[in-house]
């Protein structure tokens, strides 16, 4: 009767519902072909591009390699204005994207068309104005305003493509792929060690076996959810809360959790966006490796700190290295995957071992939802 009941109340779970319809709403990264201009990756990735192109360019039209080198540090003035201003203004206007309604992220053709766009105007404003002042007149004679328009357009049109394969590269098949092959691998290990936890529970506990049972309904309603969709803070850490209660349930007190913030309020967990499922599966491993190896009580610490426009998550436990396998390696590259995926060079994963403690660190920016 117990079991019946709470399964019965699964579905209505008001913040399971939230967390459902918040992590469905949020648009896929596929669904946004516009750059991430405000990524340090890709503006390092444009800057290098259009530069080289550029001084290949130059130096192939130059008498000499001198001469060709002054060239291009005279025309890298309005290049590297050109390239910083449309950068700029498409980093605005990605993250206008998702406030333009249900079908403004659809619109694929007006994102790329504004990534031609968007370049060009900036470009035609830069060079028209460099071209009204009298002592510049003579260094751009060969820049004329059609040319750069023409050029920055091409250009624009020329990255955006180019990112967005390497965004479809990256997120379909192959990273969804081993997301689902290692949760197939761990729900029958959880189902089965969970559900046998819940049925000690039932004679001497029934009210903490429905609590259970509907954590871990919540659980697995995430599991079953695109792993490229967005949560806040603040749901990623209940979830985990939720995984930690019925895995204690099991371990009893064996397992010991440390929560500690440092700059972090509720504020910044109700606004940061984060990966859904990124932190859990980190949680396993520290329960799996770290926790039940041991013979007494085992602390997993987490901490999370935020250091400007960058969050900071640690994840520590106790190493036995005669039982660290390969399903830890395979969870740690598949989170790498996705941070490359979302954040490209501004999100990492490291880990190292200290003083027989396994240390995770996870950054990422800080974006508000």
């Amino acid at each position: 009767m117990i079991i019946k009941q709470a399964l019965e109340r699964m579905p209505l779970s008001q913040a399971s519902q939230a967390h459902a319809s918040q992590t469905h709403a949020a648009p896929r990264p596929t669904d946004i072909v516009i750059p991430d201009c405000c990524n340090l990756g890709v503006v390092f990735r444009t800057l290098l591009g259009v530069n080289a192109a550029a001084f290949g360019w130059v130096m192939l039209q130059a008498v000499s390699w001198r001469v060709g080198l002054f060239e291009f540090v005279e025309a890298s003035i309005v290049l590297e204005l050109s390239c910083l201003w449309s950068l700029f203004f498409m980093c605005l206007m990605r993250r206008a994207v998702p406030r333009l309604g249900p079908h403004g992220h659809h619109l694929l053709w007006a994102q790329r068309l504004a990534c031609a766009v968007v370049p060009a105007v900036v470009t035609g404003i830069i060079v028209y104005l460099f071209t009204t002042v009298d002592w510049l007149i003579s260094n751009f004679v060969r820049m004329t305003l059609i040319k750069s328009i023409v050029l920055a357009a091409l250009f624009g049109a020329i990255f955006q493509h180019y990112f967005e394969l390497r965004t479809r590269a990256f997120s379909p098949a192959l990273v969804e792929a081993r997301l689902q092959a290692l949760q197939a691998r761990i729900r029958p290990h959880f189902l089965f060690n969970s559900l046998n936890a819940v049925l000690s529970l039932i004679r001497t506990e029934p009210r903490r076996a429905e609590t259970t049972l509907e954590d871990l309904a919540d659980l697995f309603r995430v599991l079953m959810t695109d792993p490229r969709n967005m949560t806040t803070l603040d749901d990623e850490i209940r979830l985990c809360k939720q995984y930690l209660s019925i895995e204690q349930i099991r371990l009893g007190d064996r397992l010991q959790v440390s929560w500690q913030m440092d700059n972090i309020d509720e504020q910044v967990m109700r606004k940061a966006q984060i990966p859904v499922l990124l932190l859990q599966p980190l949680l396993e491993n520290a329960v799996h490796y770290g926790v039940e190896p041991a013979a007494g009580p085992t602390q997993v610490q987490i901490r999370l700190s935020r250091m400007l426009d960058r969050i900071e998550i640690q994840i520590l436990n106790p190493y036995h290295a005669q039982v660290s396998g390969a399903g830890n390696h395979m969870a740690l590259d598949n989170i790498r995957e996705r941070l490359a995926l979302l954040y490209d060079v501004e999100g990492q994963i490291t880990t190292t071992v200290v003083d027989g403690f396994f240390d995770v660190r996870l950054q990422f920016p800080y974006l508000r939802g």
